[in-house]
């Protein structure tokens, strides 16, 4: 992973992006892409609640692509944060694969995902949450140990619009219905919409700002 690989060229990361928005923006295709939204927004609880509360005690993935993270909050801005960040986790992370990509460290991205699903999968404590994780990840790691570079590339660029993108259907499908603006309302009074809102100009500014490091590479 120490090696550098160079990055594909705009039109070609373009590309790439919008076959990921279609996928995003298909229900046949979204009816899959949504577990890797799940798991990356799961997965954000799960480190932020790791590095502020160190007792996460667990999280569970349903098959209706719901999900939920076990950890013991505390009162005040730690635990406002730790409900907030889900549905910032999938742009969280689509922005730190797009800087690897636009420092050419563009394989990593393969393996820093095998890396994270196997964090994530010692949180999980249900067999389906389980099994799409393993899953996953063992469909990552066949591309990342035996597919060509060039491959591998084209599935780090794909991994990253995909979490870029799925965050903002994802927070446009729940929006203020979300049970974390719920609890953020009860938590400090603040409506549910301006919980929602903040994470739409999130998930938006974090397209626009990946896409670019994607796109233009910088």
């Amino acid at each position: 992973m120490s090696v550098t690989q160079v990055p594909l060229s705009g039109t070609e990361a373009a590309v790439i992006g919008v076959g990921a928005l279609i996928a995003v923006t298909l229900d046949l295709t979204w009816a899959l892409v949504v577990y890797g939204q799940l798991m990356a927004h799961e997965g954000a609880h799960g480190v932020m609640g790791s590095v502020f509360f160190h007792r996460v005690t667990g999280v569970s993935l349903a098959g209706d692509a719901t999900g939920a993270t076990g950890v013991k909050t505390a009162p005040g801005m730690r635990g406002h944060l730790f409900y907030f960040v889900g549905y910032l986790g999938p742009s969280l992370f689509g922005l730190g694969a797009a800087k690897l990509i636009a420092t050419g460290h563009i394989v990593a991205v393969v393996w820093v995902t095998i890396f994270l699903l196997g964090v994530l999968l010692m949180w999980v404590v249900n067999v389906w949450g389980r099994f799409v994780v393993l899953l996953v990840g063992a469909l990552v790691y066949a591309v990342g140990h035996h597919a060509p570079v060039h491959d591998q590339v084209i599935t780090a660029y794909a991994i990253t619009w995909l979490l870029l993108l799925s965050g903002v259907r994802r927070t446009f499908e729940r929006g203020a219905g979300a049970k974390d603006a719920e609890i953020l309302r009860d938590r400090t009074a603040i409506p549910r919409l301006i919980w929602a809102l903040m994470w739409l100009a999130g998930t938006l500014g974090a397209v626009a700002l990946g896409g670019s490091m994607l796109v233009l590479h910088h």
